[in-house]
């Protein structure tokens, strides 16, 4: 996903499973249908940020909830224990900084961007930051990690081997164990277990951002004392 120069505003259409399906449903939009649907952000309680909307005929209705799932390491075949969690505007913010205080009080953070990047993304590194010194960072960013498409974010523990993402869909997704206590704050936010639960990233979807969120990217890249990786292999 890539915001075009002049642009208020981008949006790129994904598919998980079928990209060309996914771009000619889109393509077949008018500007102001493509607006329409970009304009609707809630789905009975659920509010979605502004960063992503799902199909137009809505293959996933947006609902919160949270499921287990395995991450299986490419080259190791070792097994991780997954948390994949959906939660309603209103507390996601605060669920996200709750569940990233559970990993201890130095981490890593890596953010990801796809601004202008075509079928791609890069990486931001820093390691060993305190806790209490992130958190106060990441409120004053509150409103581009919430509603920009483009931008995506992970804190971890890596001694712990535990990981918490806030990725571009605005998902929570949380690696490593004990699952127990990722489960607790997901409950004492109203986020409840939901084995049936699919997720806007398994259809097909929309991303969007802006030039103004990019600005506001870079300034929180340099707020953390951040350093550009190469280029990832892995699409927005």
């Amino acid at each position: 996903m890539s915001s075009q120069p002049g642009s208020p505003t981008s949006a790129t259409p994904q598919n998980t499973s079928n990209k060309t399906d996914a771009l000619t449903a889109f393509g077949s939009l008018t500007d102001e249908q493509l607006e329409a649907h970009l304009e609707v952000s809630r789905y009975g309680t659920f509010e979605l940020t502004d960063a992503i909307r799902p199909s137009i005929d809505l293959q996933v209705v947006p609902k919160q909830g949270f499921r287990h799932d395995t991450y299986v390491d490419p080259t190791s075949q070792a097994k991780v224990p997954v948390i994949m969690a959906a939660a309603s505007q209103e507390r996601l913010f605060d669920l996200f900084i709750d569940m990233i205080d559970t990993l201890g009080p130095v981490v890593d953070v890596v953010l990801e961007t796809s601004h202008y990047h075509t079928g791609g993304h890069q990486d931001y590194y820093r390691e060993h930051i305190d806790m209490p010194v992130l958190k106060s960072i990441l409120y004053d960013f509150e409103d581009m990690l919430l509603h920009d498409g483009c931008t995506g974010i992970a804190v971890l523990n890596p001694r712990r081997q535990q990981e918490v993402q806030f990725d571009e869909h605005k998902m929570v997704i949380a690696y490593g164990s004990p699952q127990e206590t990722y489960e607790r704050v997901l409950i004492s936010h109203d986020v409840y277990i939901d084995k049936d639960i699919r997720f806007i990233t398994e259809a097909e979807h929309v991303h969007s951002s802006s030039d103004r969120l990019y600005s506001q990217f870079e300034s929180l890249s340099m707020r953390l004392g951040m350093e550009a990786d190469g280029e990832d292999a892995e699409t927005c």
